[in-house]
């Protein structure tokens, strides 16, 4: 909401009535979703059963970008907004057994546990944590940062919350890596504001939950990193978004004609997006708060990140 000061200023303030409400929400969604016990079944079971399929040929690319932080089994994990436990259930298969999944509602992790496909949950509210500080090695928030209505704030507890590092998985936002849109936006802007919005469709987008869809940049991240005086942040592209209604039951092989589309529609955005003609629809962005070790840093080369040594801030003695 708009305020004015003492001194008549527009001041914006935070309305805490509408987090409220943004948060019940999203804790009733799953619930309105899937309101019978045996819905919820019919959920995890899928995700138990699903291996094969393009659903799953998709969401392990998602998952593959973790591997460079998989080496040391020992390190502890926090999946955020991990409704399903689905995330906390791929480190746990990679041997990582100190994995916590967490969201605001517990119903569907409830059942997940239930379920073996987690081992521990927890009620957590990603703006406001209840964990102390450095509780996890790392933090990995997967589809779910636009999701909050207020991810900055949830960027701060991340990192006061973790030891070692967050990886946040997102889309992103086209227009840092698309000079063409830029400009088209500026001349838009020169005439008028609301024209851009018939060019760019999704500029300004909501879910039907109520949020605001928050899309990610490389220099967005790269500016939080600097204010926090972090040392190091790595960014990786990625094209995983061809999901589709049934794609949980259709087998990811080449006689497949539902996959064979899917397959060559990534493999020519991919192109592309090497070619830096369109940017990558996601894009995995991990701030550290310590330096990984050599090991680490290379296989990070190996796998496609763009490593970025932040400068150290001269006016801060830590």
């Amino acid at each position: 909401m708009i305020e004015k000061d003492k001194d008549n200023f527009q001041v914006i303030t935070v309305d805490a009535e509408l987090q409220q409400e943004s948060y019940s929400r999203h804790t009733n969604w799953y619930q309105q979703q899937f309101p019978n016990y045996e819905d919820k079944i019919s959920v995890i079971t899928n995700f138990k059963n699903y291996a094969g399929s393009i659903n799953h040929w998709l969401q392990l690319i998602f998952f593959n970008t973790l591997t460079p932080f998989l080496t040391d089994k020992n390190k502890s994990w926090l999946t955020l907004g991990d409704a399903y436990g689905h995330d906390a259930n791929f480190l746990i298969q990679q041997g990582i057994q100190q994995t916590t999944a967490s969201d605001l509602d517990p119903n569907m992790l409830q059942i997940s546990k239930e379920y073996g496909l987690i081992q521990h949950y927890e009620v957590v509210n990603a703006e406001k944590m209840s964990f102390s500080n450095e509780s996890f090695d790392y933090i990995l928030c997967k589809e779910s940062y636009h999701h909050f209505p207020r991810p900055y704030a949830a960027l701060y507890e991340m990192i006061r919350v973790c030891k070692t590092g967050i990886i946040i998985i997102e889309p992103q936002d086209p227009i840092a890596r698309m000079p063409l849109l830029l400009l088209i936006s500026n001349i838009c802007n020169k005439f008028n504001i609301q024209l851009i919005d018939k060019i760019w469709k999704n500029r300004i987008s909501y879910e039907s939950v109520g949020n605001f869809v928050y899309k990610v940049s490389e220099r967005e991240f790269e500016k939080f990193a600097a204010g926090l005086n972090l040392p190091m942040i790595a960014v990786k592209e990625i094209n995983p978004n061809f999901w589709f209604v049934g794609s949980n039951q259709i087998q990811a092989q080449m006689d497949q004609p539902a996959f064979k589309k899917i397959y060559w529609k990534k493999k020519f955005r991919d192109f592309l997006t090497r070619l830096g003609i369109f940017p990558s629809q996601t894009l995995v962005l991990v701030a550290f708060k310590q330096v990984p070790n050599e090991e680490t840093l290379q296989i990070l080369k190996s796998e496609g990140y763009r490593i970025s040594k932040i400068k150290k801030n001269p006016y801060r003695n830590s």
